[in-house]
């Protein structure tokens, strides 16, 4: 084999706790006791020892949520190794919160360190545009979090927009800072031409301090929908 046709693909030095091998792969480095969170099939491969437990006690309240539709199964990835990530050759975006908290589509959380705080909960301000409103995975504290998004996402500092607002379609909505002011907004006699839900057209508002994440793939689900 020529070994330099596949050089250009082969691991890279260890750098953080969660990086990118190239775009649509996760690679996070696992220690005794820094376990750590992940969607469940989303192992590709990994070096050293490394142990998986699906649905384990701490996920298994949140995990009956998630299975409603606002998210996906987890398992609890611990050992020691070096263990890569993916789904379906999405975009995967790692984020190290800070003593910070972000609310991320349940369909797009890939991997979260296992000792972060999280829950299904319920946005805000959303529930009379669109029956019981929006539901999102809130992750909270000092660790890294691995996002995925349908195609390479857009990352909007609300911040730098001043007081304009910043308007997403919820189809496309990846995750955002909870800092953040959320509202929405209806646009009359547009459902043809701004989203691809119900027919009527919504959007999301963001203002303040933080971040929002926007793929350039609408989601196949309607994520305004009533929850049963």
């Amino acid at each position: 084999m020529d070994q330099q046709l596949v050089a250009g693909y082969a691991p890279t030095p260890i750098t953080a706790r969660m990086e990118n091998h190239g775009s649509a792969m996760l690679k996070t480095v696992l220690q005794t006791g820094a376990d750590l969170y992940a969607r469940a099939g989303s192992m590709v491969a990994y070096e050293g020892f490394v142990q998986y437990e699906p649905n384990p006690p701490a996920l298994r309240q949140a995990a009956a949520q998630w299975l409603t539709g606002e998210g996906a199964p987890l398992m609890k990835c611990s050992g020691d190794g070096i263990l890569y990530l993916a789904d379906y050759g999405a975009d995967v975006v790692c984020i190290n919160l800070n003593n910070e908290a972000i609310s991320v589509n349940g369909t797009n959380l890939l991997a979260f360190d296992a000792h972060l705080q999280f829950g299904v909960e319920k946005v805000k301000g959303l529930a009379r545009f669109a029956g019981q409103g929006l539901w999102n995975v809130e992750i909270a504290g000092t660790g890294w979090v691995a996002i995925t998004s349908r195609g390479t996402p857009i990352v909007v500092d609300c911040a730098s927009r001043g007081d304009d607002e910043t308007y997403v379609d919820p189809d496309a909505l990846v995750a955002w800072s909870t800092d953040l002011k959320v509202k929405a907004k209806k646009t009359v006699k547009m459902g043809a031409l701004i989203g691809r839900g119900s027919g009527e057209a919504f959007q999301i508002g963001f203002s303040g301090r933080g971040f929002v994440v926007v793929q350039p793939s609408e989601d196949s689900t309607d994520r305004l929908r009533i929850r049963r």
